[in-house]
């Protein structure tokens, strides 16, 4: 910082300005700072801010907020994916200093002779003006310069029209003794990175026949995949994830339920990557071939979804690097290659690799592996386990994939410790796995929420009720009311989230003793009858499609920050809005936490976050109902667990009274040009009892 006057604690800012903070494309983003000065002359502030092309944006006027605290707010909209640098800068503002005096002093009763320094220096204020207001206003700012020096008029009139010209050197103003904060950047990414809804199932299970004493086992392709992909873009999602297609390990394969033992109709789990027949940049031949992938990738496109692929840095015992490349994996004392432990599992199909041992050729090799796949036309990643390979690396892949295209995108999976979740966001993944799975109380969901909302400038959450690894007890004795409890939370609290193939059919049985599928799909083929399904009412795909088309309608689940929670007076029930101050859209969830018995409620909530005063009334509609109510503060609400477990209202405002708008002495944005250095100054119904049979045998 040089200059007169302090700039402290700007924000958004990472790790001390180590990182970006994130956006994306179209987002309001909040920025802010204290600033103070000596004595009680006027102080003003501003962003300047740079696009990823190095060209200047209008600057933006920051507001003070709550008194006393200096404190300083704006929000800017970065319209490009790409780098964005932004400063924030303190300036003397002397028409505030002169306005503020003279509207003091008129109040008091003085008159011209006492006024008479003022008149003059506000003469000489605006003269200064006249080089930084719109052509189109100079005529109005040299008749208040003529105004001020004209002995003959009556005070009032000699002031007012320069004091009308507030709002204009609002907007222009002029600076002196201009302080230029430290220089920030933000990474905005593409909407997709924070708005989106994503699908995951295995292609080799679509279309699959699971062997009978007479007929072998025979695996589906991506040919046969497609077909699926009309059923998938019908629930509303837009991404479709593929665990690894890469080929399979044979040497130590895993067996069904993850056993040690595969006979020769086991297909292996896909994260144990690579044999004969390729590796990492490899498609499995029993899938099909690259120009397969790349006409399943253009299937997906037609219908309305971006295939997202599985980045697991690991391998199989007969990868093809561990025959190149034996440096790169750990060395036991016995000579052979450790497998992947966490103990007390053991991945005796997969060696890891050992970041410290040949680093620039690992890393070459991967950054290889993932622009291969960059240029067929994948966009997006989800990375295994992210939390077992060192940061630095992240730090240094990422970047260097963005350079080559930046609308690249980066899931972390990595369920672990908070720091280091916190860390994986800081660095640049553009999205995480969360700790929603296990947030099973209205409580517990709350004060996590707002924990990732404090965190929103660098990390993204990703809510996912179920994955192939985890099937969590409420999910397993829950019943299907507890599905659409969890699917409401994960749709409509975060705006990014994904669920797992089968979730609609509500499978829930458990391997005994373990948090995962019994007949778990990563080691065995599992086709599935979603038709039937759909035609005998055993599907919540409606559901799901009703919920994403809401997150679709509704641009205020397109956000994280305006995520908001209301008191209810039952604690089994949880209720938050988001609003969207661009378009006035408004969301109230109320969403119970007991898929068994009837739960009462009565909301107490907090106005001005909704855009309401504290007295106005308002109409909400259902969107899972189509009913509409009359709301306002305080409201009841009655959830049943088979009928309606949640309301999700959209919030209907009355047409605003047809009286002229005062005149607002400081507007609500405004921008001016600066120089472009910165440092230049339908309803959810009861199972049939059959289905309820069906779940508790």
């Amino acid at each position: 910082m040089t200059g007169r006057f302090p700039i402290e604690d700007v924000s958004p800012v990472v790790a001390c300005g180590r990182y970006p903070a994130k956006a994306v494309v179209d987002e309001l983003v909040p920025v802010s700072a204290r600033a103070y000065r000596e004595g009680h002359d006027a102080l003003g502030c501003n962003v300047v801010w740079l696009g990823p092309d190095g060209a200047a944006r209008p600057f933006t006027r920051m507001r003070p907020g709550e008194p006393g605290q200096d404190r300083w707010h704006a929000t800017i909209r970065p319209d490009a994916v790409g780098e964005w640098r932004f400063a924030v800068e303190a300036f003397q503002d002397p028409y505030l200093t002169w306005q503020n005096a003279v509207t003091k002093k008129l109040a008091a009763g003085q008159g011209p002779a006492e006024l008479a320094n003022d008149l003059a220096e506000g003469a000489r204020v605006l003269e200064a003006a006249l080089e930084l207001v719109p052509d189109a206003d100079r005529e109005r700012v040299r008749a208040a310069v003529l105004a001020l020096r004209d002995d003959d008029r009556e005070l009032p009139r000699r002031v007012g029209p320069a004091l009308d010209l507030a709002p204009l050197l609002w907007a222009h103003p002029v600076r002196e003794l201009v302080t230029t904060g430290d220089e920030h950047r933000l990474w905005v990414d593409r909407p997709r990175a924070l708005f989106s809804a994503w699908y995951e199932f295995f292609p080799r299970s679509e279309g699959a026949v699971t062997g009978t004493a007479d007929t072998p086992a025979r695996s589906g392709t991506l040919r046969t995949a497609t077909d699926r992909l009309s059923g998938v873009a019908a629930m509303g999602f837009d991404v479709l994830y593929l665990p690894p297609v890469h080929p399979i390990g044979r040497i130590n394969r895993k067996g069904r339920n993850n056993s040690l033992s595969a006979g020769p109709d086991d297909v292996g789990s896909p994260w144990a990557i690579g044999a004969a027949e390729g590796g990492h940049d490899a498609i499995h031949p029993d899938l099909g071939t690259p120009a397969d992938f790349r006409a399943f990738i253009a299937a997906a496109a037609d219908v309305g979804l971006e295939v997202a692929m599985d980045l697991a840095l690991q391998c199989a015992p007969d990868h093809p690097w561990v025959t190149e490349h034996p440096e790169w994996f750990t060395t036991r004392a016995d000579g052979s290659i450790a497998y992947a432990e966490n103990p007390p599992k053991k991945y005796q199909d997969i060696y890891p690799l050992n970041f410290d041992n040949d680093p620039e050729g690992i890393r070459a090799e991967i950054l290889r592996v993932v622009l291969h796949w960059v240029g067929e036309g994948i966009r997006i990643f989800r990375v295994d386990n992210p939390h077992t390979k060192p940061f630095d690396f992240w730090h240094w892949l990422i970047r260097e994939v963005k350079q080559v295209d930046p609308d690249v995108l980066f899931l972390a999976e990595a369920f672990t410790r908070p720091a280091i979740m916190h860390g994986l966001g800081k660095i640049g993944f553009t999205q995480s796995y969360t700790y929603f799975t296990w947030r099973t109380s209205a409580a517990e969901m709350r004060a996590y929420c707002e924990e990732l909302v404090a965190a929103v400038d660098y990390m993204r959450p990703n809510f996912w009720p179920n994955t192939p690894d985890i099937l969590h007890e409420s999910l397993q004795h829950g019943g299907p009311p507890m599905f659409k409890i969890r699917a409401v939370l994960a749709a409509l609290l975060s705006p990014s989230w994904g669920v797992y193939a089968g979730y609609e059919l509500f499978e829930h049985v458990a391997r005994p003793g373990a948090e995962e599928y019994l007949d778990n799909e990563k080691y065995e083929l599992r086709p599935r009858d979603w038709a039937g399904a759909q035609a005998q009412g055993r599907s919540l795909a409606p559901f799901i499609a009703t919920l994403n088309r809401v997150r679709r309608d509704n641009p205020a689940l397109h956000r994280l920050r305006n995520l908001r929670f209301h008191d209810i007076d039952n604690p089994a029930l949880l209720c938050w809005s988001k609003h969207d101050s661009d378009t006035g859209n408004t969301v109230i969830v109320v969403c119970s936490f007991d898929s068994r018995e009837v739960q009462w409620g009565n909301t107490t909530l907090d106005m001005p976050a909704l855009g309401f005063d504290w007295h106005e009334r308002f109409t909400v509609h259902d969107e899972l109902i189509g009913a509409s109510y009359d709301w306002g503060q305080r409201n009841a609400v009655r959830l049943d667990p088979y009928l309606q477990p949640a309301h999700v209202f959209t919030v209907r405002r009355p047409d605003p009274p047809a009286v002229p708008e005062p005149r607002a002495a400081v507007p609500d944005l405004t921008v001016a040009a600066v120089p472009a250095d910165l440092s230049g100054g339908t309803a959810p119904t009861a199972p049939a009892p059959e289905d309820e049979a069906r779940w508790t045998s």
